[in-house]
């Protein structure tokens, strides 16, 4: 069906850095942005980005991953993805503790983000489960992309 599918983005999607660290160092979760990039507005809070920087520093050199090309991937990766500063997530921070308290508090920022935006978390970490906001992990969030 030619045009059926719309330039727009009519979806949400929060990401976590667990997330990004993924589409950095394998192909299937950049290849699921990449796919949706047209439909989807991606979302990632600052503190998740900051977070992603530090753990992938850490991790790449044990790959055999050169800075310049971890960050060069996450540099590319992020023309897709829209970042959201701390000032903006103030107006539900208290609410996104409150809610994440129980299981990990510095998970605040993602979960604010998914409240602030009204949209679910791609994540891989179970600590957004119970929070009141839909979480997809890469095993299921093609079916979340592509619906």
């Amino acid at each position: 069906r030619p045009g059926a599918r719309s330039t727009m983005q009519h979806k949400r999607l929060v990401i976590d850095a667990n997330i990004l660290i993924r589409a950095v160092f394998g192909n299937r979760v950049r290849e699921l942005m990449v796919a949706a990039s047209e439909e989807v507005a991606f979302y990632v809070a600052e503190a998740n980005y900051q977070e992603a920087c530090h753990y992938l520093a850490e991790l790449a050199p044990r790959r055999g991953i050169a800075e310049p090309v971890w960050q060069a991937a996450l540099e590319t990766l992020m023309t897709a993805v829209q970042l959201i500063g701390h000032e903006e997530l103030e107006l539900v921070e208290s609410e996104a503790r409150a809610r994440i308290a129980q299981r990990d508090e510095r998970d605040w920022p993602g979960l604010a983000a998914a409240l602030l935006l009204q949209c679910p978390i791609w994540t891989e970490d179970q600590d957004f489960f119970g929070t009141g906001v839909p979480t997809w992990t890469t095993a299921t969030v093609h079916l979340y992309l592509t619906a």
